[in-house]
């Protein structure tokens, strides 16, 4: 109720109350992941492991009270325990000295044998090895320390390669100098195939042989300089003064490798060496393979900015190379999705395209370079190709799309004649499947679920899609009983009125529909995937910590995101700062028109990464909808960030579309509360990203808070920043002071 003097009258009106962050919401909003978490559930979480030459698998049952390792046969349909539970954890307490129930067993890095007759896990710190018949078990040592790999944005100089045997044994082919060179064991003679090779433009430790043994095959590289990105670790464990570290991160315009694929006859010594036309402006060269009539050799070119992307293949005899695909597009090619398969018989190639709108398969026939004919076609999106039966001519995907009735995100599982006949949908029910193929392809383990369906295990026919046999279905009801809310899956059209968009709305566990919920839009937002759930989760951390505080969390995919067609996805082309939000807010809108209880007045958002730059682009150019921003290690300024991320989606060269699409160069417009979030050691965005966001808005005389997180890389703020995260939307979107940390029980 609020009361207003007017003129000397005195008005009462009636307005809904609004939610607040009151000290039970914080500690309903911390205790969340424990009280909605998959601990909650049991039947669930199948991941079937089959059992290599056989019709069998194995995965872990989640029991109320216990857990159970067991195997299904898929012939006769039987499921029994994979080993005497009883037996192993009574072994496991005498070995390891400590108390290890039957019930309880958690076999960590758990390998089976083909058989199943012998498991490899590790337990306790120690690698055991247990023989089921009989129940010996084995102290195999300390668990080995994880190999130690190059950080991804490392390009491989690929030196240092090992030599590498001919398929007939008899040599080995390796790197000495920078050049090529031949061993023969029988003479005990070695022999230089290349002599121009030097430092600066060296050949590839990456040497294939050719099935005949009489050729190989390697790419000489002339190295571009490379770029670092540098890291202050203000807080190391181990000592008092700061380290620095040091990255290599190419970001988009920088110089490239150049590589050119060669071939050399060993008897000989002749080399081919072939004309760069067709690959001359690169961004990446893969390969080389052989063909397996050892005449030639394959590769594929990616060019520099992405527009043109080919399969070659090098004469061995002519040094000739001709293209055997050429996919072309006036935005990019998204060669992420390439896939090809070449079929045994030399003659025919699988390849995949969206030329049509649509990711789809095309027979290729390679002699001409061209498609006989689409094998797959609609309006429908091919997510990924799990087998190629060429003696059956028949292709196993899955798909997103297939069926209008529902969430065009939904993937299934089909199987396809070699010439597009006989589809068949071997995952049906509407839902998100995830299919496990045994390796014959004659059996399915398929798991359904949805944002509000808890998933549903069965053993399905290979061939038609037909249940076999029950496996789980999982049990929620402990999950109901602590009062557990589903999210909402809601569709409405985006900008242009009438595509339809996808997301979900989280409403808090204790929701009154008599309230106004102030609403808080967690996005990850953009090409390469998307990101709205599509299956089950009892505790999405992104969206029910901060329901459970009082808000109503949103979600939601817009154009720009991938796998609704090729259309929809190149919005984001030059054209970033987008981020689909104009979908988004008639989305939202079209919910407030739907459920008084939004508060459409009062919506904050926040991100994470890509997520970090899109939520911060939303206050600054859509102000009068986003009222705060929460923004995590974003990449702000794509030309501050990963190479190959950004040429791909902003096109090369770098050009003034970078710019407009910077939050740096629009930091001047802000006008709403922002608060920047970054670890200071950040591998995947560099975190000068955003401090080159905190300089600008500095130098525009702007309000705003930062957060640096010692020790962090890519974070959303960790525990620190959640907590900051929760106290900013309370303060700018509740208009409520929150209490004390020390008040709060977490």
């Amino acid at each position: 109720m609020k009361r207003i003097l007017m003129m000397g009258v005195s008005l009462v009106l009636s307005l809904p109350a609004i939610a607040q962050g009151t000290h039970e919401d914080y500690n309903r909003a911390f205790a969340a992941p424990k009280k909605f978490g998959s601990g909650n559930v049991y039947y669930s979480n199948v991941r079937p492991v089959w059992l290599s030459g056989e019709s069998s698998f194995w995965y872990v049952r989640e029991m109320p009270g216990s857990r159970r390792y067991v195997v299904v046969d898929a012939e006769s349909r039987k499921r029994s325990d994979l080993f005497d539970h009883a037996r192993l954890a009574s072994e496991l307490s005498r070995q390891s000295g400590g108390r290890v129930s039957p019930d309880s067993l958690f076999l960590d890095r758990l390998a089976v044998s083909s058989k199943g007759d012998t498991l490899g896990f590790s337990h306790s710190g120690r690698m055991w090895q247990y023989v089921v018949k009989g129940g010996r078990l084995y102290d195999k040592g300390g668990v080995p320390k994880p190999k130690e790999h190059p950080h991804w944005m490392v390009v491989d100089d690929e030196k240092g390669g090992s030599p590498v045997v001919s398929p007939d044994g008899r040599k080995e082919a390796y790197i000495k100098n920078s050049n090529v060179y031949v061993h023969d064991y029988a003479t005990g003679k070695e022999k230089a195939l290349s002599i121009d090779g030097t430092d600066g433009n060296y050949y590839s430790s990456w040497i294939r042989w050719s099935p005949d043994s009489k050729k190989v095959a390697s790419c000489k590289i002339r190295p571009a300089e490379k770029r670092y990105v540098y890291y202050v670790e203000s807080s190391p464990s181990d000592q008092l003064q700061p380290r620095l570290h040091k990255q290599e991160y190419a970001k988009p315009g920088d110089e490239v490798r150049f590589k050119v694929p060669c071939i050399f006859n060993v008897e000989t010594s002749e080399a081919i060496i072939p004309s760069t036309e067709l690959f001359s402006s690169q961004y990446d060269i893969y390969g080389p393979e052989w063909n397996a009539d050892s005449e030639g050799i394959v590769f594929d070119y990616n060019e520099r900015g992405h527009k043109n992307y080919r399969v070659l293949e090098l004469s061995a005899q002519t040094g000739e190379v001709r293209p055997l695909v050429e996919e072309s597009h006036e935005k990019y090619v998204n060669y992420p999705r390439v896939y090809r398969h070449m079929l045994a018989d030399g003659k025919r190639m699988i390849w995949a395209s969206e030329r049509d709108n649509y990711n789809h398969l095309y027979m290729y026939d390679r002699a001409t370079g061209c498609p006989t004919h689409q094998i797959t076609k609609g309006e429908w999106y091919v997510r990924s190709v799990i087998d190629i039966d060429e003696e059956s001519g028949r292709i196993y995907f899955s798909a997103n799309g297939v069926n209008k009735d529902e969430d065009p995100y939904n993937i299934r599982y089909y199987s396809i004649n070699f010439d597009g006949s006989g589809m068949t949908d071997l995952t049906p029910g509407k839902g998100f499947h995830t299919a496990t193929f045994s390796p014959d392809m004659r059996y399915v383990v398929d798991v359904v679920s949805s944002p509000t369906e808890a998933p549903v295990a069965v053993l399905r026919s290979g061939v038609d899609g037909k249940e076999l046999m029950p496996l789980e279905k999982a049990d929620i009801s402990r999950l109901i009983a602590n009062g557990w809310r589903a999210p909402e899956v809601f569709c409405a059209p985006g900008r242009d009125g009438k595509t339809p968009m996808w997301g979900i709305i989280q409403r808090p566990s204790n929701f009154d529909p008599s309230k106004k919920y102030p609403v808080i839009e967690y996005i990850y937002q953009g090409p390469g995937d998307q990101y709205v759930p599509k299956t089950f989760y009892p505790c999405y951390y992104w969206t029910v910590p901060l329901a459970e505080l009082g808000f109503i969390v949103v979600m939601s995919d817009g154009m720009s995101t991938s796998f609704r067609s090729r259309e929809f996805e190149n919005i984001c082309y030059k054209n970033l700062k987008d981020a689909g939000i104009p979908d988004h807010m008639a989305w939202l809108r079209a919910a407030a028109e739907k459920y008084p209880e939004i508060d459409i007045d009062n919506v904050g958002i926040y991100g994470c990464s890509a997520g970090g730059q899109e939520s911060t682009n939303a206050v600054l150019l859509h102000p009068d909808f986003y009222k705060a921003a929460y923004s995590a290690c974003g990449c702000h300024d794509n030309r501050m960030d990963k190479i190959w991320w950004n040429e791909l989606w902003m096109g090369y060269p770098v050009d003034k579309s970078y710019e407009e699409c910077s939050n740096v160069a629009n930091a001047h417009l802000l006008e709403r509360p922002l608060m920047l979030v970054v670890g200071e050691m950040d591998d995947n965005v560099d975190p000068a990203s955003t401090m080159q966001v905190v300089d600008a808005l500095i130098k525009a005389n702007k309000d705003f808070e930062l957060v640096v997180v010692p020790g962090a890389r890519h974070t959303m703020g960790e525990a620190f920043g959640d907590h900051k995260r929760y106290d900013f939307f309370v303060r700018h979107l509740m208009g409520k002071t929150p209490p004390a940390w020390h008040e709060i029980n977490y």
